[in-house]
């Protein structure tokens, strides 16, 4: 009898997503390794083993034509973005002090040690220098500093929006300026590591309209990110762009747009970036997915 061509589907499937799996559980121990390294700045409670999973899971589904070799800076990058949110949004307690820390990263992006009270200086330090043994940081770095710029500016705006909102001395940003400034969502900056350390020898070429793409992609996360987390956000005091409306169906209608826009773009890629495209797009849809249900944060 002539085998099941749909139990052979199904078979090859959930054998790819056993691979897939499997790539995530290798990047899970190497982050599992990086909390443990930087105990002073991964604090038990929101840095858990469930938040090293679902990163790395997250990027091995957004790049599975890669090995673990190749997305460990992927998801170090990663890790770093959500250990800077977490210094700025709730450990910072004054300008002076984020203005600091933006500061040190700044200089450590640019080659500079880290000082020794400086625990997220110092896993940024080992990570750019892993990146900068890739031959093309040395065309690409730039970028890659620019990226890490946008993301620290990002955030220390929203410090900013939300301390002077929540003190009534300004207020709230409007919901478009809150979208200009989605880099605070750390997105676009791990997307850059991650070309320069995977890409190929035309990337320097196509950057522009990656990061273009990344940032449209970025955007819609935002959203995506804040219509999951408002319950959240409002328990942490977090800024939301539902808080920036009268209603919250203003953000989803904004997001379906925004969701065109990154849709379009990306298929405009996809003739000449096909691998990026897809990376892309992947993200764009995991990540869409898995909010459906849980968060990427453990128990504050």
């Amino acid at each position: 009898m002539a085998p099941d061509v749909r139990a052979v589907d199904e078979l090859r499937e959930a054998a790819e997503h056993g691979r897939i799996c499997a790539l995530a559980a290798q990047g899970q121990r190497d982050l599992q390794r990086c909390l443990a390294a930087h105990p002073a700045l991964f604090a038990a409670g929101p840095f858990d083993a469930a938040l090293a999973s679902s990163v790395a899971l997250a990027i091995a589904f957004s790049a599975p034509e890669c090995d673990a070799a190749e997305l460990r800076l992927t998801n170090q990058a990663v890790l770093w973005g959500f250990a800077l949110d977490w210094q700025v949004d709730h450990l910072a307690t004054s300008a002076a002090e984020v203005d600091q820390l933006v500061r040190r990263q700044l200089a450590v992006a640019a080659g500079a040690p880290a000082t020794a009270n400086d625990p997220l200086g110092r896993f940024l330090a080992e990570f750019r220098a892993d990146l900068a043994a890739v031959p093309a940081f040395a065309t690409l770095g730039g970028a890659w500093r620019e990226a890490v710029r946008r993301t620290l500016e990002a955030m220390r705006r929203e410090w900013h929006w939300r301390t002077a909102g929540r003190d009534g001395l300004l207020p709230l940003p409007s919901l478009a300026d809150y979208l200009a400034n989605a880099d605070n969502l750390a997105c676009t900056v791990v997307n850059v590591g991650h070309w320069i350390s995977t890409g190929g020898p035309d990337t320097p070429d196509r950057l522009d309209r990656l990061v273009a793409a990344s940032d449209a992609v970025q955007r819609a996360l935002r959203l995506v990110n804040d219509l999951a987390t408002y319950e959240r956000d409002l328990r942490w005091g977090d800024l939301n762009a539902i808080l920036l409306v009268e209603d919250r169906a203003v953000v989803e209608r904004e997001l379906t747009g925004l969701l065109a826009r990154a849709t379009e773009l990306l298929d405009e890629l996809r003739a000449d970036c096909p691998r990026e495209a897809a990376y892309l797009t992947r993200q764009l849809g995991y990540t869409s997915g898995f909010y459906r249900s849980t968060d990427f944060w453990g128990v504050a």
